[in-house]
């Protein structure tokens, strides 16, 4: 399950505030402000594409890649910590990555975010850190 981040006001897995340091495991991804209000932002980091989503006042970190086709998640639709995708409606809890409505029948990875100051990281497992 995705950690979430620090936000004024909201749950976070750093502390409150977002004031806490990500440990070394974590990688900057991009600015906070560049995510938009119940929208996307697709980033590569570590090499990886990472699509970073803003849903419910809660920050979340998942794979930018379609499981039933290989396209940006990060141009799809953000709804009720829901991704939906754009080329053929397959969508994803941003929680846990499954999938919630076909065409699509594999998650998606999801990995730990945490917010400090005024930018995003995330954390990815050792075998996608390239």
């Amino acid at each position: 399950m995705t950690d979430t981040a620090n936000l004024p006001g909201g749950p976070g897995a750093g502390g409150a505030g977002g004031n806490i340091r990500p440990d070394s495991s974590y990688v900057r991804a991009c600015a906070l402000a560049d995510v938009p209000e119940d929208g996307a932002l697709g980033v590569e980091v570590q090499d990886t594409p990472v699509a970073i989503i803003r849903a419910g006042g809660e920050i979340f970190a998942l794979h930018d890649v379609c499981s039933h086709e290989e396209v940006p998640l990060s141009e799809g639709d953000i709804y009720d910590h829901t991704v939906e995708c754009w080329l053929h409606g397959s969508c994803f809890d941003l929680r846990t990555g499954e999938p919630t409505g076909p065409p699509a029948t594999k998650p998606v990875p999801t990995y730990p975010v945490q917010t400090y100051g005024d930018d995003v990281y995330v954390s990815l497992p050792e075998q996608e850190a390239r």
